[in-house]
């Protein structure tokens, strides 16, 4: 609002000035074409007229110079009459040598009347001039001859002026021409007449004046009127001419102000019609052509005498208040800059604080002072600047939303480097746990593993934490196993393979991080799949985490109903066999395809890990496993993994598998049954080496998963009490 009020002063301050002062550039005082003749003989033939290829608007204003027997005389060419004079200015218009167009002769005592058409200006810019084009100049019809009338008729044949004249040819006679052998008429106004016929016929009188001579020859035609009234002493005189002068009024068709390059307030203005024409003037004050680029010049600045300079005593008066108006729009302009720059540096200096608040209240100075005393192996942790996040995410636009939960929102975003990212607008954190949510991020910034979503870094300048992740492109394991794509279908292969991988990921987390990390709420949903279909543990409840000297790390999800540990409901402890139960519901999930909770089985068979124990215990398993999957034909390889699964959901905790064991045990499935042969038939983007993730054990060595089994597992860590969220 601001700069558009800035924008306006401007405009007004520069058209007081140019009232003002005038133009003075382009002092150029040639009307016509820059580059172009402009006079031919006498007369001066300005712009859109013009002399030769190129100098006028169009051909129907190119003017030629002839060389006649009485000097240089100039021509209109379309219309091949000559021109006596050009006007640009107001009134517009071309005065032209007009040829008398007819006459009434007697003939054997006999009158023989021959009816003339005018010079025909139709299909031209060109009409006779009446009082509507040219207000008090214009042409008027005149008749010379006695006991005459004359009828101007317009080409349809309808009559559009008359006039009659008598007979006297006293001595003391006027000679003025109102019905006294001569009589006139003028032209109807807005005919806008490029074409007439004029008819003379006899009137009968029984008028036998003194001295009455009839006239021998009568004629009718249009001259301008001024030169008629001004000029011409007896009207008997034009009985002995061929041309008198007449006036042509012109526009400029299909052309307008921009294509003419006439610039605003530069001393004239040009104003456009609905019939596509363009008229244009100088102000009052200006002279030149109006039709040029910086045609009209100030005329006060040459000279100070001229009569629109000194026409009132008040000249200077006016002056100084344009002076003092200018003035104070410039000092309005120069205070409304001053303010609009003082407003953005207090805004500036407001949102600064601003930021530096959040920054200080997210635990911004304790996670500097973590990663300051760091050993560099958590250098890759970032601190993002607010900016680059709105940017990054089109200031959080809705078409940017990837998911909302109760955590927060996600949104997609791609940084200035051009990685894609995902960003997580949490809610309100408690400033109470302000210490265990900047101990979380560093040590998830610590994760590094194939099949974990990295968190790249936070942003702490906001009034709520931003949390940003490395993107993962292809949906959830859930979507692909409820929702299935038909042009790449969940075969059994990527499901075993993803088991295999989420497997290795939750192992990691367990007992390769350096504290110990119990993911809480493992689920399809939170198993994203990459480029290369490849699983992610995902994370997103990072927000808020636990306290700094606690031995092991717990993200704050809650649990999903279908995959919690039912001890947690019994013992409200979380550990890490929870889970195992839950990757247990995940298992039971990809062998058979279904929902962890589903109204349309019985009450008993809701729960799908109940479901599933059950047709384990009753040997009915592959009645329930996915039709998608038996087709491949591996049944010993699914129900090794489903013996596997049953053990994952056995109700005791301390009965159920580590981690490591599922990992290893996922590991020998995939050997014993052939699975590097078959792996081998699968696309090479698919390839997967597990050693990657268990270089402290040697799997080759060992015979049973109880020789993995260390003081490290078998420590109290097994059991820890839950972490409860405070309101």
């Amino acid at each position: 609002m601001a700069l558009e009020l800035i924008m306006v002063i401007l405009q007004m301050t520069t058209l007081l000035l140019l009232l003002m002062t005038g133009t003075t550039s382009a002092q150029n005082r040639s009307l016509a074409r820059p580059g172009c003749r402009e006079w031919c003989g006498n007369v001066s033939v300005p712009y859109p007229f013009g002399i030769g290829a190129g100098c006028s608007i169009n051909e129907m204003f190119s003017v030629e110079c002839r060389n006649t027997t009485y000097g240089l005389k100039p021509y209109l060419k379309r219309i091949n009459l000559e021109v006596f004079e050009i006007s640009v200015s107001f009134p517009q218009f071309v005065r032209v040598n007009n040829p008398v167009i007819s006459q009434s002769c007697p003939v054997n005592g006999s009158t023989v009347v021959n009816g003339s058409t005018s010079v025909d200006l139709r299909g031209s810019p060109f009409s006779f001039s009446d009082r509507s084009t040219l207000s008090d100049r214009s042409n008027i019809f005149i008749s010379v001859g006695c006991n005459n009338h004359a009828r101007m008729i317009h080409m349809n044949d309808t009559t559009m002026a008359q006039c009659i004249s008598i007979c006297d040819s006293s001595p003391d006679r006027d000679n003025s021409c109102f019905g006294i052998n001569c009589c006139q008429t003028t032209i109807p106004m807005y005919y806008r007449l490029r074409a007439f016929k004029a008819s003379l016929s006899s009137v009968e009188t029984n008028q036998t004046g003194r001295g009455v001579q009839p006239i021998p020859c009568t004629y009718a035609f249009l001259v301008d009127g001024d030169w008629f009234r001004f000029n011409l002493t007896d009207p008997f005189t034009l009985q002995n001419m061929t041309h008198v002068p007449a006036l042509l009024a012109w526009t400029l068709s299909n052309v307008t102000r921009n294509q003419l390059g006439i610039p605003k307030y530069k001393g004239g203005f040009c104003s456009e019609s609905s019939f596509d024409s363009v008229r244009c003037q100088c102000y009052g004050g200006y002279e030149g052509n109006p039709y040029l680029p910086h045609g009209c010049r100030d005329i006060c600045l040459r000279n100070h005498t001229h009569p629109q300079c000194t026409r009132t005593n008040n000249n200077s008066r006016s002056r100084m208040i344009i002076i003092g108006v200018c003035a104070g729009s410039v000092g309005a302009l120069l205070l409304l800059i001053a303010a609009w720059w003082l407003y953005k540096v207090i805004k500036k200096r407001n949102d600064e604080k601003r930021r530096q608040k959040f920054f200080k209240r997210n635990g911004g100075f304790l996670l500097q002072q973590q990663l300051s005393s760091a050993d560099g192996s958590i250098e890759k942790t970032k601190i993002f600047d607010s900016k680059e996040l709105e940017k990054a995410t089109d200031y959080y636009n809705e078409n940017r939303i990837l998911g909302q939960g109760g955590q927060g929102t996600v949104y997609k975003g791609m940084l200035s480097d051009g990685r894609i990212v995902a960003v997580k607008k949490s809610k309100i954190v408690d400033e109470g746990k302000i210490d265990q949510f900047i101990n979380e991020v560093v040590i998830l910034s610590q994760i590094n593993h194939r099949n974990v979503v990295n968190l790249l870094g936070c942003c702490l300048e906001t009034e709520v934490p931003l949390l940003v992740y490395e993107f993962i492109p292809n949906g959830t394991l859930f979507q692909h196993i409820h929702d299935p794509n038909e042009e790449f279908p969940l075969s059994w292969e990527m499901r075993f393979r993803i088991v295999i991988e989420v497997a290795g990921a939750l192992s990691y987390l367990h007992y390769a991080a350096s504290l110990p990390i119990y993911h809480r709420d493992i689920k399809s949903t939170n198993v994203l799949l990459d480029d290369k279909y490849k699983a992610k543990v995902s994370d997103f409840g990072t927000s808020r985490s636990v306290n700094i000297d606690q031995t092991h790390l717990t993200t704050l999800v809650q649990g999903t109903f279908g995959y919690l540990d039912p001890e947690y409901f019994q013992s409200s402890q979380f550990t890490e066999k929870s889970d195992v139960y839950s990757f247990g519901v995940v298992i039971a999930e990809l062998l058979t395809g279904q929902k962890p909770i589903c109204f349309t089985r019985s009450e008993e068979s809701r729960s799908l890990a109940t479901y599933f124990i059950q047709s384990m215990e009753e040997n009915c398993i592959l009645e329930i496993l996915d039709p998608r999957i038996l087709k491949d034909g591996r049944r010993e390889e699914m129900i090794a993994v489903a013996r596997l699964g049953k053990r994952c959901l056995n109700l005791n905790g301390k009965k159920r598998p580590t981690m490591r064991e599922v990992a290893i045990e996922l590991e020998g499935i995939k050997m014993s049954q052939g699975g590097s042969t078959t792996q081998q038939n699968y696309h090479e983007e698919f390839e997967y080496n597990t050693t990657d993730h268990f270089e402290e054990w040697d799997i080759a060595s060992s015979s049973t998963t109880g020789n993995f089994l260390n003081s490290h597992t078998a420590s109290s860590v097994d059991v820890q009490p839950l972490l409860v969220n405070k309101p």
